[in-house]
């Protein structure tokens, strides 16, 4: 009787602990097409709403790569960086690009003189040079010198970045009036900024000049507990509904940095030491006014843009979407839509079409451009990539077939979805 007792209790607990099983699996592991929308883990949730594709469909996947350019030596005591945007009028291709007085060593901003730099962007002035085929190129001389003692571009002029619009030439760089404005950071002797600084703009009838460069800066620093309230840095152009805008770099004064410049420390934008804002105009002389909803990249230091599709692209070598390409329609919200790629630092994109307003003409992509590596020193480097527009519609097509199986009623087998070898 107690044997018959003893396994009466033993399966009622089989069973229950069966049934408890059972439960369990009925719940949010067990996704069917039922509850699809009910129970979606979160990294399924950023691919479908976060415009997210695989390698295979997404436009944007490339692979940059990079080679010496011809025409740019090691040239001791020489130092060439920051190109801007290259452009090709009459068949020869132009570019722009920081270089500091010869022969001037860096010592920092407390041992500074009019012969020796604080930082490494010290004495410069913007230079340029020409290709016929975007590999060899032509040093042609200074197209922008530092203005007159008392100008706000008296000590440095570098950093350009080129426009060409209404049938005139536009160059905005970065621009530093004096040493007294040369902050030292106490992290190294030579390291801080200028600050503040301001955005500078010379304006030319051809690329080959001259260049007039207007009496105010164009843009300025924020306020001082502002986001943009220490430095602004790295203009560059992009052009949309017939409006010009224009990207620049920048942070606010930081309480972790010992610091550049007097004032009262930036709160909100604190954890963020470097990152990217817009001011946008009507004429490409401004006057240029900063958006509400800045910052719109977070990220700075050394990124590119260049017109895609009825909007714009941006690359970010460092913060939290370094490395990636980000995408905008309307020129301030961004979104990743790759990441993981060995972007060029300083880059400076092949502008074809020439600054062509997106919403006339969509942008055509990119696929070449001239960056700046650092070792063994400064020097310039092509990258190539297949970011073009028709490369783009290329993938689009074969995404499109995706699409429209996902929305069929019958399931059957297509060659034609397969574009692995294609």
């Amino acid at each position: 009787m107690q044997t018959l007792i003893r396994n009466i209790f033993l399966l009622i607990t089989f069973f229950s602990l069966g049934a408890n099983v059972l439960a369990q699996n009925e719940g949010p592991e067990k996704v069917s097409k039922e509850n699809l929308n009910t129970y979606q883990s979160e990294s399924y949730k950023r691919f479908r709403k976060g415009k997210i594709r695989y390698e295979k469909y997404n436009e944007f996947n490339t692979q940059f790569k990079f080679e010496k350019l011809e025409g740019f030596g090691f040239e001791k005591g020489e130092e060439r960086y920051y190109p801007s945007s290259v452009i090709k009028v009459d068949g020869t291709y132009y570019m722009w690009y920081s270089k500091p007085m010869s022969n001037t060593e860096v010592v920092g901003p407390n041992k500074a003189t009019d012969s020796s730099r604080a930082f490494h962007w010290d004495l410069c002035d913007v230079w340029y040079a020409t290709s016929k085929d975007g590999y060899k190129w032509e040093e042609q001389g200074i197209a922008i010198q530092r203005g007159k003692v008392g100008r706000y571009d008296h000590r440095s002029a570098f950093n350009p970045d080129v426009l060409l619009a209404n049938g005139k030439y536009y160059l905005a760089y970065q621009a530093a009036e004096s040493l007294k404005h040369a902050r030292w950071a106490k992290i190294f002797p030579t390291a801080g900024d200028f600050s503040p600084n301001v955005i500078g703009l010379a304006v030319a009838d051809s690329p080959t000049g001259p260049w007039k460069s207007l009496d105010k800066p164009i843009l300025k620093p924020g306020v001082q507990d502002a986001w943009d309230g220490e430095v602004i840095h790295e203009p560059t152009f992009f052009v949309k509904g017939g409006q010009y805008f224009l990207y620049y770099k920048s942070h606010g004064r930081l309480p972790w940095i010992p610091n550049i410049s007097p004032g009262e420390f930036n709160k909100e934008h604190a954890d963020m030491p470097l990152i990217t804002g817009v001011a946008i105009a009507n004429h490409p002389e401004g006057p240029y006014v900063k958006s509400k909803y800045n910052p719109v990249l977070m990220g700075g230091h050394g990124g590119m843009v260049w017109s895609y599709r009825n909007g714009v692209c941006a690359t970010l070598p460092e913060g939290p979407e370094r490395n990636s390409i980000l995408f905008s329609e309307d020129g301030i919200n961004f979104y990743p839509v790759i990441q993981g790629l060995n972007i060029p630092m300083g880059g400076g994109a092949y502008k074809s079409g020439n600054f062509i307003d997106v919403d006339v003409k969509p942008g055509q992509g990119l696929s070449w451009g001239v960056g700046h590596a650092f070792y063994p020193n400064y020097h310039f480097v092509r990258f190539e990539c297949n970011l073009s527009l028709e490369h783009g519609d290329k993938i689009q097509k074969e995404y499109q077939k995706i699409q429209e199986y996902k929305n069929k009623d019958t399931y059957e087998y297509s060659p034609s979805l397969d574009s692995s070898n294609k």
